[in-house]
């Protein structure tokens, strides 16, 4: 009977015990999923309260983008947002899609002290989206400029003849769908592409000169389509400073009268959970913290949706 006794408290014993860790077990997972989840949400920008400096990151190539803007409202409505850096790593994009992004930075530094950092590039579109800023930081390295616009479009026109292929158009007037790929250009039709390419570099042109405080002489040095790096773009007023991301922040605290000292926090769009694969894709690398595969993943997505008028800057092939 003593040794019943002893086996039942024993096993009474051994049960406490297990009980005991698999409740630990469980506290040990509920905390693990909450660090996780507020890993996440600062990532997205979505932890309130603390006084902070906002980063928005622009990287890789610029479309029309509405919940960048729907983010920009956001951020500018936030309280704890005590100021914002803009942060630039684009070749440039569309330039509907630039103009869009140009436009909702300017509203945004109406309601928020706000500074750009070119951290790598800020080409054509991109560069428009660094000029929205009132104060431009970049990397001695870093790559500014290329200001133009341009419009590509396949013509295979004589692959077709080899294949003995045709293609017949009926269309209300001569330069309706033009250029249509299948045909050699008119001189029509490359003329009336000519005149709003060059009535968009106009556009281009006058921002540049509008927000950098350039006369005619500095503009057309500028205004060439070359690429500088940040070290050159000084001189040339197409940056203020050079360093990093922290004199851009000191610049914030100097100049706009930004607490010294606060965090610079991510804030990223809401909505990213679309079905697009790409969104899934590029969403699930972030959040395990693979940045450079989210951002190709990114790239590629943007790749396929771009469309109309560019001002993007491509390095030459060789």
């Amino acid at each position: 009977m003593s040794m019943d006794a002893e086996a039942i408290a024993d096993r009474q014993r051994l049960r406490r015990k297990l009980s005991f860790w698999r409740f630990m077990g469980l506290v040990a997972l509920i905390v693990g999923v909450l660090a996780l989840g507020y890993a996440a949400a600062d990532r997205l920008g979505l932890i309130p309260g603390q006084t902070h400096i906002a980063r928005i990151s622009i990287n890789g190539v610029i479309t029309g983008n509405r919940r960048i803007a729907d983010l920009m409202q956001q951020v500018g409505r936030q309280k704890s947002v005590a100021g914002v850096v803009i942060s630039i790593n684009s070749p440039g994009g569309t330039t509907t899609g630039s103009e869009e992004l140009f436009r909702n930075i300017r509203t945004l530094s109406q309601r928020k002290p706000l500074v750009a950092f070119v951290d790598g590039t800020a080409a054509s579109g991109g560069y428009i989206t660094a000029i929205a800023a009132d104060h431009i930081v970049a990397r001695e390295t870093s790559l500014v400029g290329s200001i133009g616009v341009l419009f590509q479009y396949p013509e295979v026109s004589q692959l077709l003849d080899k294949l003995g292929v045709k293609v017949d158009t009926v269309k209300s007037a001569p330069l309706k769908a033009e250029p249509s790929g299948f045909t050699p250009t008119s001189p029509e039709a490359r003329a009336a592409l000519q005149s709003v390419v060059n009535d968009t570099y106009d556009w281009f042109k006058r921002i540049v000169r509008d927000r950098r405080g350039m006369n005619d002489s500095e503009l057309a040095t500028v205004s060439t389509g070359q690429i500088f790096s940040g070290h050159q773009g000084v001189p040339l007023k197409l940056v203020d400073a050079l360093g990093t991301e922290r004199d851009a922040v000191a610049w914030l605290e100097k100049e706009k009268g930004v607490h010294p000292g606060l965090p610079v926090r991510d804030w990223r769009p809401r909505g990213e959970s679309s079905l697009s694969p790409f969104v899934w894709a590029a969403f699930g690398a972030d959040m395990f913290g693979f940045e450079q595969v989210a951002e190709s993943i990114r790239r590629a997505s943007a790749a396929t949706q771009l469309d109309g008028l560019l001002t993007l800057w491509q390095p030459a092939e060789k």
